[in-house]
């Protein structure tokens, strides 16, 4: 025995998808139970009393104005243009809608099948996800091959840095060993000068070196903080730089009480990598001026010289490492870390670096940082 069908309406009404039949302007005609149910809306309320392009979000009402009328006035059909469709309760309803234009004897039609792509509208999420991590990883990647590149480079420059001036020291302290062999003893005393003085540069090439390792690679300068004073750990430092720079005159300029917390070694640092930049730098036959003070809660420290001004250009990245400012004789030669140093050890001590240059006032590197720990 054959099954019964259920009559054509009621198939068309209990169908596994939405049907609706309107006017051209969208106006609802006819929509099945399905439909009705999937919005929460009785049919009543929609026949002759909603527009289909009323029940969109205010997106697929300008979509539907901009694009689905006028595409299916032109086709005569569309297919798959998805709508996200309000419930009564004003949740949204992804749907997918596929619609065709009728000319009946009774005038012209819209019939329009929906489909709820909820599963649809997930896959397209989680789709989009896994673009985004992709993409998110392809970035990254990019940026891991970039960054082993620019070591790659910085490698190899440094490399070429440390032997060109670790070369000129390292040569003199072995021409004057061969002098030393066969010299008379005042000779002797001047050529163990420069060996001394030679050995002393390497000392501090190698010494920056690791300071620059430990400031890029690990978490920063350390400091031994301990109670100083600014004032004897400036004048200590400047005695000891005028026996490296005996042509320069160097010029100490206290200023008040000295009392502060900071690592002395770092300081004489500081100021020995100042110094020696303003000597290197700075203008022959003027006086480099090292100032110390307290400036309320802060200790200030501040190397001044005369001289050609730093150009704007190079004020900008003068803290960066293996950037190299030019003498007038273009003789000078360093590895480009002393003002990087500075600049750390300034961060280490909870403070920061300045530098001014004109030509009216020379050229000014500052350091400012707390007087006193914030416990104290």
């Amino acid at each position: 025995m054959s099954p019964v069908l259920p009559e054509p309406d009621d198939l068309l009404d209990e169908a596994p998808c939405g049907f609706l039949v309107t006017t051209l302007d969208g106006t609802i005609l006819k929509v099945n139970a399905t439909f009705c149910n999937w919005i929460g809306i009785p049919r009543d309320d929609l026949v002759g009393n909603k527009r289909v392009q009323e029940l969109f979000t205010m997106g697929g009402r300008i979509f539907h104005q901009t694009h689905w009328a006028p595409a299916l006035q032109m086709q005569g059909s569309l297919a798959e243009v998805k709508f996200d469709v309000r419930h009564r309760d004003g949740r949204s309803i992804p749907m997918i809608f596929n619609a065709r234009q009728r000319k009946r004897a009774h005038g012209d039609f819209h019939e329009i099948a929906a489909f709820v792509a909820e599963d649809r509208n997930r896959y397209e999420r989680e789709l989009l996800s896994a673009r985004k991590k992709a993409d998110l990883l392809l970035e990254a990647e990019r940026d891991s091959q970039h960054l082993l590149r620019d070591r790659a480079l910085f490698a190899e420059q440094m490399v070429g840095i440390v032997s060109h001036d670790l070369r000129n020291p390292l040569s003199a302290i072995l021409m004057g060993l061969q002098v030393l062999g066969r010299s008379e003893n005042e000779r002797r005393v001047r050529v163990l000068g420069h060996v001394r003085n030679s050995a002393e540069r390497a000392q501090r090439l190698i010494e920056e070196l690791l300071d620059f390792t430990q400031a890029r690679i690990g978490k920063g300068l350390t400091v031994n903080l301990g109670a100083i004073d600014l004032h004897e750990i400036t004048a200590h430092a400047i005695d000891e730089l005028m026996l490296a720079f005996p042509d320069r005159e160097i010029v100490h300029r206290p200023s008040g009480p000295g009392a502060c917390v900071a690592d002395s070694d770092r300081l004489a640092q500081l100021i020995g990598n100042l110094v020696s930049n303003a000597a290197t730098y700075g203008g022959r036959g003027m006086p480099i001026e090292v100032r110390s003070q307290i400036d309320g809660s802060d200790a200030v420290v501040s190397v001044l010289n005369q001289g050609e001004p730093i150009s704007p250009s190079m004020l900008a990245t003068v803290f960066e490492p293996m950037v190299r400012g030019a003498t007038a004789s273009g003789s000078a030669r360093s590895v480009g870390l002393g003002l990087f140093i500075v600049n750390e050890i300034a961060k280490a001590h909870n403070g920061s670096m300045s530098v001014t240059s004109s030509a009216a006032h020379g050229t000014e590197f500052t350091l400012r940082f707390p007087a006193c720990r914030a416990s104290e």
